[in-house]
């Protein structure tokens, strides 16, 4: 089909489901939840497939390990994956809530209401656990999606679209409210499709970020680059902040919220015992980095002593991509003074920046970490997929009357 013909589709689905009710919404969650997990082996056998055709890719260097362990889906990404769909169910609707009342005089009564994006163009990578993310919230906040995965994971793509298709269509949804594109082309028309799609979500590397921030008119949401850091302040507890810092570069290194450079005060008297500590844990320490915005999705820190805390938080603002940023310290003054000044999406004292998740935020799920400072920042889930309009009630009443001064304007909050 031709992506003209898609788009419009989808615009047609979203004024189909515009008075969609909560129930119906979800119906289709908790019916989605329970395919997932009735078919979850159907998805593991389109997984294998995926693993094997992208091992011999990074054989020849043609894929690297970051994306390759992205590709995977193991029994804990599964486990993840339903939940989340079932979370997500069970969260208020964001869609329809009054965010004020006013009266702007008598009779002519203002309210500013929660409301859909719309049309939400999402491109992923090698990422296959983000369709049942993002066709779950834009279900539960009103929206419609189309999906265009990466090649790398097609047949994993394919069988849960395909699972989540046959959900939707057991409880009678609308049609086209989720839909699926395969090609470079689709995205290329995608990229330039402005009057049916409102907004675009890419999930993937910096290269991918980029093009679409460069080649569309539509507005954009994400990050492109996942420059985290950890400030080791002078007061720090060494076990801690080894424990904290192991954390975030080792538990998932690939994930855009592991912690990328480590800043140590140079008054901290534990410096030794904690790089000893991070070595020993199988991180490789880079003390002179050719550049300090470097993202290594590995398991290897770049380290920098600093003066002080004003030299750290200088060095994040200047070096950091506004994703997820730490202090370790036991000084609540240099706490609060690192959470007001260090301009990021997430700023954490004393814990891991690879909390920096939808899931873990009782988000449910996300569509993506936006380091955007307009609309949703942050991990976004259902809050950052709903937008707002002004409802007007009144009796008749003209803008004359107020100009003249017949009548005058009462802004008396209800």
């Amino acid at each position: 089909m031709d992506f003209l013909e898609i788009a419009k589709g989808a615009k047609t689905a979203f004024d189909n489901i515009s008075d969609i009710t909560v129930v119906r919404k979800n119906q289709a969650l908790e019916k989605i939840a329970e395919y997932l997990k009735t078919n979850s082996g159907l998805i593991f056998e389109a997984n294998k497939k995926d693993l094997a055709e992208a091992q011999k890719l990074v054989e020849i260097g043609e894929l690297n390990g970051a994306t390759f362990n992205r590709l995977k889906l193991d029994e804990n990404k599964m486990r993840d994956m339903i939940q989340g769909v079932v979370d997500i169910s069970e969260l208020p609707d964001p869609s329809g809530k009054t965010l004020f009342k006013r009266e702007l005089d008598n009779g002519l009564i203002l309210e500013k209401v929660s409301c859909p994006i719309g049309v939400l163009g999402i491109i992923f990578e090698a990422r296959p656990d983000v369709i049942s993310q993002i066709c779950s919230l834009a279900i539960k906040s009103g929206n419609v999606v189309i999906l265009k995965g990466g090649k790398e994971a097609v047949n994993t793509n394919k069988a849960i679209f395909e699972i989540i298709t046959k959900a939707l269509g057991e409880v009678g949804y609308p049609k086209n409210v989720v839909q699926q594109v395969f090609t470079r082309d689709d995205v290329a028309e995608m990229l330039k499709c402005d009057k049916y799609i409102n907004l675009i979500i890419p999930r993937g590397g910096n290269k991918l970020v980029k093009f679409i921030k460069e080649n569309t008119k539509i507005p954009v949401l994400g990050h492109a680059d996942g420059i985290c850091h950890i400030f080791v302040d002078e007061s720090a507890d060494l076990e801690k902040s080894a424990g904290v810092i192991i954390d975030a570069k080792t538990q998932y290194p690939s994930a855009c919220n592991s912690v990328e450079t480590v800043l140590i005060h140079k008054n901290f008297a534990s410096k030794k015992e904690l790089l000893e500590k991070l070595e020993n844990a199988g991180i490789k320490i880079i003390k002179e980095p050719e550049t300090w915005s470097f993202e290594y999705g590995d398991k290897i820190l770049s380290c920098k002593v600093v003066e002080n805390i004003d030299e750290a938080i200088e060095h994040i603002n200047t070096y950091g991509s506004g994703h997820t940023d730490c202090i370790m310290t036991e000084s609540i003054e240099n706490a609060e003074l690192f959470l007001n000044k260090v301009d990021s999406a997430g700023v954490y004292h004393n814990v891991s920046t690879r909390f920096a998740d939808g899931f873990r935020y009782g988000f449910g799920a996300e569509v993506g970490i936006s380091t955007n400072k307009t609309h949703a920042r942050g991990p976004v889930g259902l809050e950052g997929l709903v937008i707002y309009k002004y409802k007007l009630r009144g009796n008749g009443q003209v803008v004359a009357d107020y100009v003249s001064g017949n009548k005058k304007f009462t802004h008396k909050e209800l």
